[in-house]
């Protein structure tokens, strides 16, 4: 008998780590908030629950009128994204998207989410007045 608590025949799988509080960057301006993901290439799925909380509290704490969701330097969004977004659309009045890649623009378009969102091209430096 072995003194380990741990069942040699099953694998130690580590839960999977939060993101890093850095990747969403949230900017607000009057009733408008730009939520980006730091020029990341494709958020990760993994962290799909995190960045849903993160953006349900934001709601929760402050008057959002318009969220925008600036796709800068990302290429594709993950489909449990997709579900995030149609969601937080419900909670605003608008729901933009800033900058999204051909790819991200066709996903929306064969899905027909591109009806719930207005889809922009966004030149601006968060920040800079």
């Amino acid at each position: 008998m072995s003194d380990s608590i741990f069942d040699d025949d099953e694998p130690f799988v580590s839960p999977p780590s939060p993101p890093p509080a850095d990747v969403l960057r949230i900017y607000q301006t009057g009733e408008l908030t730009v939520v980006g993901f730091a020029g990341q290439d494709v958020p990760d799925e993994v962290c799909i629950a995190h960045y849903r909380e993160q953006l349900m509290r934001l709601l929760d704490e402050v008057d959002c009128k318009v969220l925008a969701i600036d796709c800068s330097g990302v290429k594709l969004l993950p489909s449990g994204l997709l579900g995030v977004l149609t969601t937080l659309r419900k909670r605003v009045d608008r729901l933009e998207i800033y900058n999204p890649s051909e790819d991200i623009q066709e996903v929306l378009r064969l899905t027909k989410l591109d009806q719930f969102f207005e889809i922009r091209k966004v030149d601006w430096q968060p920040g800079a007045s």
